[in-house]
């Protein structure tokens, strides 16, 4: 197996930040009171400051979100593995920012509230985020660290 030379803080930041922009779909974990892991993956979009997801409210994970108050998010690709972890905040579909939901139907064609009123919106703030890609980059793979960028 061959090594390549590790990237820098700011070089896994902007890998992050372009993830965030170009994926559709990221891999969204969350748990029951009971300690009953859920994991899905949802579209999303970023705007900046926040991932928004959307799925009912009524399902595992919507019920998990918004009871638990924190999720693990992570990409697909586990040779470049992005994890961020964050506090959730819930909006029912009335309740949702404007900026948000517009963003939301930009990114993916879809405006969930059309399909059913069960259907609401999770905010996950950043609070830490790693990056790595291969074992080699295991160290310094902490990018953001209670809710700050750290480079």
């Amino acid at each position: 197996m061959t090594i390549a030379e590790s990237r820098s803080a700011e070089q896994r930041k902007h890998d992050v930040l372009a993830r965030l922009e170009r994926e559709k779909d990221i891999w969204v974990a969350s748990a029951d009171a009971d300690g009953l892991p859920c994991l899905v993956a949802l579209w999303f979009v970023w705007d900046g400051e926040s991932v928004w997801v959307s799925t009912r409210i009524t399902n595992p994970t919507g019920r998990n979100l918004r009871d638990g108050g924190r999720t693990r998010l992570a990409f697909g690709d586990t040779q470049d593995v992005v994890l961020i972890d964050g506090d959730v905040r819930t909006y029912g579909g009335k309740d949702v920012p404007a900026a948000a939901i517009e963003a939301f139907r930009a990114r993916t064609g879809w405006d969930p509230r059309e399909d059913s009123d069960s259907y609401a919106f999770f905010q996950v703030r950043p609070r830490t985020v790693q990056a790595l890609n291969g074992v080699h980059e295991m160290r310094g793979r902490h990018v953001m660290e209670d809710g700050e960028w750290i480079v």
